[in-house]
């Protein structure tokens, strides 16, 4: 089944670090591309965290945010940086000794400035696994939903391909008709030229004109690109580039029948195919 490239997960969860989320969105892109949101504390394992993601996405962009929300309650959690304590309460010193009049320090005013209360540093590793337990969670997440749009993908794509296969029958069938239509038409302008006409060299130009106008080779290809198609979207592996390159190959005959067209209907029947090839080609740029 295909896989769309469009997705999104989020899940918040207590941890004993305190509240982790993890955020993940998709969206279309050539190639996969990954891009992380990391506390500092997950840096270092930035490259294990892009190799959990992509032995589940193959391709598309993935914006991946991690984001921890530490709890205080625990007074293990929180140190006072001490050397700066010092310095603060030497310059204090310092500044009361020029003026005498002022107001002693407030030590809650203290505690407010940057940097004199700091949390305690928590170990990567036990991090790591607790933000692993929720990419994995998002990441099924993430692949139900983009399975379910590839789905639908898939449905609307197999619409298309029928009706593609019943014009593609249709012009087939009709050819024979066309070419001795075609064919009865330059006898009747040679006749109506009353002139003797070399009957090997009639025939050989006749013979001429139906080969320009002979579809046979295209309604060909535009069936094998059909039965290509399906036979690709029953593949496991990601099909988005194939089916992409497929579209074009299948736009490229639809165009070539449309310049040999030798009457209203073939013609129409060409704007027809391009038409769903088209719509058809606009929901293969989502598929992964």
């Amino acid at each position: 089944m295909l896989n769309s490239m469009t997705g999104f997960a989020h899940k918040t969860t207590e941890t004993r670090f305190g509240f982790m989320t993890c955020e993940l969105r998709t969206i279309n892109h050539r190639f996969l591309d990954i891009q992380l949101r990391l506390p500092e504390e997950l840096r270092a394992k930035e490259i294990d965290l892009r190799t959990q993601i992509s032995e589940t996405v193959k391709r598309g962009k993935v914006e991946c945010t991690i984001s921890l929300r530490r709890k205080f309650a625990d007074k293990n959690s929180l140190d006072l940086n001490d050397k700066l304590i010092e310095k603060i309460a030497t310059l204090s010193t310092e500044v009361a000794a020029v003026f005498p009049e002022s107001k002693p320090v407030d030590p809650i005013s203290i505690l407010r400035w940057p940097g004199v209360i700091t949390e305690s540093e928590v170990g990567t590793e036990p991090l790591f696994l607790e933000a692993l337990k929720l990419i994995h969670y998002n990441l099924a997440e993430l692949t139900r939903m983009r399975s379910s749009e590839g789905g639908r993908i898939e449905s609307m794509l197999a619409k298309r391909l029928s009706k593609i296969v019943k014009i593609v029958a249709e012009v087939r069938t009709r050819m024979p008709k066309i070419l001795e239509t075609v064919r009865k038409k330059q006898l009747e302008r040679i006749n109506k030229l009353e002139i003797e006409a070399d009957p090997t060299r009639l025939e050989t130009e006749l013979a001429l004109i139906a080969q320009k106008l002979d579809v046979d080779e295209e309604v060909d290809r535009l069936e094998s690109h059909v039965k290509e198609i399906h036979v690709t979207l029953k593949s496991s592996m990601p099909a988005g580039r194939r089916l992409d390159f497929l579209m074009q190959e299948l736009n490229r005959e639809a165009n070539t029948l449309g310049s040999k067209s030798a009457d209203a209907e073939t013609t129409k029947a060409a704007v027809d195919l391009k038409v769903l090839i088209e719509q058809m080609r606009e929901q293969v740029q989502n598929v992964e």
